[in-house]
């Protein structure tokens, strides 16, 4: 994590940064990571964790209230109708997008209410990979996530400091420090594209053994791409 912050510059002295946290064990991971660099980072800087009730029964408010309290982070949880427009109104097939959009725009809102000037998102080294397959496959474009940008419209910039660490090292940290994490609350979990194409790099995988490193060195060497 620190490997990515120092590489894009992620954090500037004084920042103040807003943690998004969904109770996964990306999103607590990386509050737990940033909790820690705090601590000796020679940048100073401060932390807020966002999180968005979506609607969902089983959205733990408790669950999160305590991670943050032990860590001695703020945190914000504002309640959403994501649930009640993607899944009843709409009744969306293909939800993860639309959902997505509805929950970008409400971390935006508290980030700026907050006083915050960047926005800290989980995504971690297997969903790079993942987003890279998806773009490839179902709309011809080459691109994944970037590291940093830059919002011009709300002037908040996104960082994601998970970039480097693979999932089997999240869940191998979890588990190493016995971190409970939030029941899954979407009933999209498991059953989207983006599983697809989990399931994908599984299998091509034990023909190609080293093809994660092969397609993260690719996405890589397009550094400028990644800068946009």
């Amino acid at each position: 994590m620190r490997k990515a912050i120092e590489e894009y510059k992620m954090i500037e002295e004084n920042d103040k940064i807003a943690i998004c946290l969904s109770g996964g064990k990306d999103s607590i991971t990386m509050l737990n990571g940033f909790k820690n660099l705090q601590r000796f980072y020679p940048k100073k800087f401060e932390i807020i964790a966002i999180s968005i009730n979506p609607g969902f029964e089983f959205f733990d408010t408790n669950f999160l209230n305590n991670i943050c309290s032990n860590l001695n982070i703020p945190l914000f949880i504002e309640k959403s109708n994501a649930k009640e427009i993607v899944f009843d109104i709409r009744k969306e097939k293909n939800p993860c997008s639309l959902c997505a959009n509805l929950r970008r725009g409400i971390i935006n809102s508290i980030a700026i209410r907050e006083g915050c000037n960047k926005i800290a998102l989980g995504h971690n080294q297997d969903d790079v990979l993942e987003t890279f397959l998806l773009n490839l496959l179902y709309t011809g474009s080459i691109g994944t996530f970037a590291p940093v940008s830059y919002m011009d419209r709300s002037k908040i910039t996104l960082i994601r400091p998970l970039v480097y660490t693979p999932e089997k090292e999240i869940k191998r940290f979890v588990r190493k420090n016995n971190i409970e994490v939030m029941k899954k609350v979407c009933p999209m979990d498991g059953i989207s594209k983006r599983e697809d194409m989990k399931n994908l790099i599984i299998s091509l995988s034990k023909d190609i053994p080293m093809l994660r490193v092969n397609l993260f060195g690719a996405i890589q060497r397009n550094i400028d791409e990644w800068k946009k």
